[in-house]
């Protein structure tokens, strides 16, 4: 039974995993990136631990896992709202997306590939 539920909570971890590094490749600034990031990758690395520890049994493995699992719940939003603050203050500002100019791709779209005509 701990292999099963272990197994599971293993494989939802590694989900988890898979759709942070999707986020941080796939999301258009910094903020948005931060925010996938910091959400799925402490849940997944939780996820993990719990697994890892329900393959250990009741031990003192079991108990440093759950520690360890407290302490990344704990630090990943902190450091994640941290690093945001700081970018904010520093003037780093979300990606907004500009409405086209009138003759379709104008030089402030994202599909335009940026500069001035020339």
């Amino acid at each position: 039974m701990n292999v099963l539920v272990g197994s599971i909570l293993l494989w939802a971890g590694v989900f988890f995993m898979a759709v942070t590094a999707i986020g941080l490749l796939r999301l258009p600034d910094f903020y948005s990136r931060l925010h996938a990031v910091s959400k799925t990758e402490t849940l997944g690395l939780a996820l993990i631990m719990l697994g890892l520890g329900f393959y250990e049994g009741v031990s003192l493995v079991f108990v440093k896992l759950l520690l360890a699992g407290v302490f990344i719940f704990v630090a990943g939003p902190a450091s994640a709202h941290l690093l945001a603050r700081a970018a904010a203050r520093l003037g780093h500002h979300p990606w907004t997306r500009r409405a086209p100019a009138a003759g379709g791709r104008g030089a402030g779209s994202p599909t335009s590939g940026g500069g001035a005509a020339p």
